[in-house]
């Protein structure tokens, strides 16, 4: 691990002639994989999740690749429901850095952390000869390690709102055209924006690719039953969707496990892309789709850690995510007491997050991300200050840097609370859930 991480030194540098030149010395273990290709700003690890499962529990032999981790390095790679094991990751390590070496020595750039552990993500699904592999972007689309796969089976852009903005741009069509850098010729994209220009962008690129674009928007949504254990919900695809899918009928009853109205979207994005799979002649059960839909839970995605009171984690580190997380908790939480602890990095749109923290009328302990990006914790305190019901003193703020003390403070109000809420940076999610997991 320490020599995974010294490749930090190199940061986030998108291009994929690093990535070609390390996978060339390895034999491409990516050619004639089975590829499904997932992007966007918020949903795809979930998307990636939905696909996964229903893919596994249709006796699939299936890989994902996830980014980031929250608890151990080794959640990033995962082959038919199990982790990579630390020998395993050892071994194909060993190569890929092998690999990174010999870059170095030839005098070519060297590739960056992200660049090497998908490396090992490659190398590790061809020698468990994979049926299929998920892969959810790491940042942006275009760029990205993942985008080396010339012809996946099917695509996604799950959507497009305000994050990264330094490397991918400050407005949402910018930001969508590097998100559409996934799209590849012929192959099916399946799109779930709501924002027409960023749509427009993506609409535009699929057909200079001549690749079908299938719109989630035409889907038509009965939710018949929403609670803190998730939703059972019908869809209903529009003519044209159900003509450019062969005829696909409506999914009745799809039961999930994950709570929030978002959720809904994110399910039938991958559901779409399933019916690609399907049109491409791969053989999906109708009950084994339901079963998969429902075993499905990504850890940090509103998560119930436990009850009486609740206590909950959301990684939610964007304006978007964290607007999501808003209307999740007012649905289910409207009127109860709320702790709401959380720390973000410096480099995000804290301004915008914490406008929509506000709106929930809880209490706020603040505290600092383990990683050093961090966001200090009383310059994040002052700016819950700002917005009301702080400025008013109505609601309190409680400021302790480090987030294991922090931890200990919240689990001593805990009854004083109906929620505690911890949200923010994924990185300070991940020390959270452990911990909680310790004390469990």
């Amino acid at each position: 691990m320490e020599r995974i991480h010294s490749f930090r030194v190199f940061g986030s540098r998108l291009g994929l002639g690093r990535m070609r030149r390390m996978l060339h010395l390895l034999g491409d273990p990516q050619d004639g994989m089975n590829i499904i290709h997932v992007a966007g700003t918020n949903g795809k690890g979930s998307v990636c999740r939905y696909v996964y499962s229903v893919l596994e529990e249709n006796g699939y032999r299936t890989g994902a690749y996830f980014s980031p981790y929250l608890e151990r390095f080794t959640e990033r790679i995962e082959f038919d429901g199990e982790e990579i094991s630390r020998e395993d990751l050892v071994r194909y390590a060993e190569q890929a850095l092998g690999a990174a070496e010999e870059m170095v020595r030839r005098g070519w750039e060297s590739p960056t952390e992200f660049e090497l552990v998908t490396a090992i993500g490659f190398l590790y699904f061809a020698a468990k000869n994979a049926d299929f592999i998920i892969l959810e972007v790491g940042l942006g689309g275009r760029g990205d390690s993942t985008n080396i796969c010339s012809q996946p089976a099917v695509t996604a852009i799950v959507s497009i709102s305000y994050d990264h903005m330094a490397q991918l741009g400050n407005t949402l069509p910018e930001i969508a055209a590097e998100k559409a850098g996934i799209i590849k010729e012929g192959v099916p994209v399946v799109v779930c924006v709501e924002d027409p220009d960023a749509f427009e962008v993506i609409r535009k690129r699929a057909e200079e690719l001549s690749a079908p674009l299938i719109d989630a928007s035409r889907v038509r949504i009965s939710t018949v039953r929403e609670s803190l254990e998730g939703c059972i919900f019908d869809a209903m695809p529009d003519e044209e969707l159900r003509a450019q899918l062969s005829g696909m009928m409506q999914w009745q009853n799809i039961e999930i496990s994950m709570c929030g109205h978002h959720q809904i979207s994110n399910t039938v994005c991958a559901l779409l892309m399933i019916e690609v799979l399907r049109k491409r002649g791969i053989r999906i059960e109708e009950e084994r789709l339901h079963r998969g839909m429902k075993k499905a839970v990504q850890k940090g995605r509103f998560e119930i850690m436990r009850k009486n009171p609740y206590l909950i984690l959301d990684g939610a580190h964007n304006p978007a995510g964290a607007r999501a997380l808003k209307e999740t908790v007012r649905r289910f939480f409207g009127g109860d007491r709320i702790l709401l602890c959380t720390g973000i990095l410096a480099d995000k749109a804290y301004r915008e997050i914490v406008g929509e923290w506000s709106q929930l009328d809880a209490d706020v302990l603040v505290t600092e991300v383990p990683n050093p990006r961090k966001m200090d914790a009383a310059a994040l305190a002052g700016v819950f200050a700002e917005t009301e019901p702080y400025r008013s003193g109505r609601r309190s703020i409680a400021v302790i840097a480090d987030y294991e003390e922090a931890f200990a403070y919240a689990e001593r109000k805990k009854q004083d609370y109906d929620l505690i809420l911890w949200a923010g940076s994924l990185y300070l999610i991940g020390g959270v859930r452990r911990m909680i997991t310790c004390v469990e």
